[in-house]
């Protein structure tokens, strides 16, 4: 049976914290697949633990080295047993996908840890912060066959940007001619810890927040690879900080000819409801949708609306609270089944390097 997802509204206010809930839609039964948890440096560690507890899964371990993160953690779910150590999650039997979001530039190596003990890997984006951290991962999955997942949570965990990619798949407006994508999200700058601050941890505002918006443009345009036709990304109004890149833009073009382009920033006021009113406008052949994803300015917050407008008609549709998530589900059998119906490892992948490519171009500059 459903259960009406609850929404943390003091969360909706700082994008690190954020965790949405939706509705149980269950594919397996209590202990039958086990998750650990490991490294919780960044919030959205509860997103991806929400998500598959969500599913049906159990969560077993929890382990991190700083003991402020670990006792909150503990009181959101306080069915995980303290791990002594990441090697005790590495080797329990029971524990089949470890969930994790360490400071971004360890993420690989704590992956490769991951797969090379028999288990499957579900990261926090960024997944990597150098393309050769990519070459390598690639080559360990090849070599033990395990799934290294990302949680692209602005797509995944968002309920507007998951019904805009059904609508598409439904035809509703055609083919796919451009995706844009505008993501501004608050500082917060006085919370932030200091690895925020180091681009050599983060990667860059590109390879960051930008892998979140290259997924989408992926998935709605139905592309598999991209030229980068233009990318920036700089410091305008944090001198204070110079490793932060505050903001950041980069235009694509898919290989499929579809158009992409994307501003990613840290400039959300502080009078907003929301941590970031994140927008996508969608064209297509037939039609075009705009997802407002967190909130709908001055009218309502927190808020995922869909706005499509076809040779028929125009239309509003409210998605909040109105999807289950599916990815998490599928994430899961996924793992039981070796399949891939989640997201494709090429997907996931190509999502990364591309947003990496951008960087590295806008760094040039």
């Amino acid at each position: 049976m459903s259960e009406k997802p609850q929404t943390d509204k003091a969360n909706m206010q700082d994008g690190a914290n954020y965790a949405p809930v939706g509705q149980s839609v269950k594919v397996v039964e209590p202990n039958q697949f086990f998750f650990s948890v490991a490294y919780l440096d960044h919030g959205h560690i509860n997103g991806q633990t929400n998500g598959l507890l969500q599913a049906g899964a159990t969560l077993k371990y929890v382990y991190d080295t700083d003991a402020k993160r670990l006792a909150a953690f503990c009181q959101r779910y306080p069915q995980a047993i303290v791990a002594e150590s990441f090697e005790q999650i590495l080797q329990d039997t029971d524990t089949q996908l470890v969930a994790s979001a360490a400071v971004p530039n360890l993420r690989a190596d704590i992956g490769i840890q991951v797969m090379q003990a028999g288990k499957d890997y579900f990261t926090d984006k960024s997944p990597f912060t150098t393309l050769e951290q990519l070459d390598k991962v690639k080559q360990v999955v090849a070599e033990t066959k395990r799934i290294y997942a990302v949680y692209y949570a602005e797509r995944l965990h968002n309920e507007a940007a998951w019904q805009a990619g059904e609508l598409i798949k439904q035809g509703v407006i055609g083919r796919v001619l451009q995706v844009i994508n505008l993501a501004p999200h608050r500082l917060a700058k006085s919370t932030r810890p200091d690895w925020f601050f180091d681009k050599n941890s983060y990667g860059g505002i590109l390879t960051d927040i930008g892998s979140h918006q290259v997924e989408q443009f992926l998935t709605y345009a139905g592309a598999t690879d991209a030229c980068i036709n233009f990318a920036r990304a700089t410091n305008l109004n944090n001198a204070d900080k110079p490793g932060l890149e505050d903001f950041g833009e980069v235009s694509m073009t898919g290989n499929n000819g579809a158009s992409f382009y994307s501003r990613v920033d840290w400039f959300t006021p502080d009078g907003q409801a929301t941590w970031g009113d994140g927008r996508t406008f969608i064209i297509g052949t037939e039609g075009n949708i705009e997802c407002r994803k967190y909130n709908d300015v001055a009218r309502q917050a927190p808020a995922s609306k869909i706005f499509v407008t076809t040779g028929e008609k125009e239309r509003e549709i409210d998605c909040f609270g109105q999807s289950s998530f599916p990815y998490f589900g599928q994430l899961i059998l996924d793992v039981i089944n070796r399949t891939e119906n989640a997201m494709s490892q090429a997907h996931t992948f190509k999502a990364a390097e591309l947003s990496m490519l951008a960087q590295q171009k806008a760094d040039a500059l």
